[in-house]
């Protein structure tokens, strides 16, 4: 199991750029669509308290959508997680 879990949405601009952005930076993540599952999703807006996708968690640790995925990965915090070449 990978550090980070992003859920996501079928169609999800926001979520196609955040596995974008990790793939591009050799990061390791699990995706769990929950595009067909409202009852994870229920339990995801009780846990973050966001309605909205993607959903990203770092060493189980829920940093929030795209853009802080995004400051992050700018401000090298998430280098540890890259994976050996």
């Amino acid at each position: 199991m990978a550090n980070i879990i992003l859920y996501s949405k079928k169609h999800c601009v926001y979520c196609a750029n955040a596995k974008r952005l990790l793939t591009a930076r050799d990061i390791a993540f699990d995706e769990v669509d929950i595009t067909s599952n409202p009852s994870l999703e229920l339990e995801l807006i009780a846990q973050t308290r966001q309605r909205t996708v993607p959903q990203i968690f770092v060493e189980n640790t829920f940093i929030g959508g795209f853009q802080e995925l995004a400051r992050l990965i700018t401000q090298g915090k998430l280098d540890h997680l890259k994976q050996a070449a």
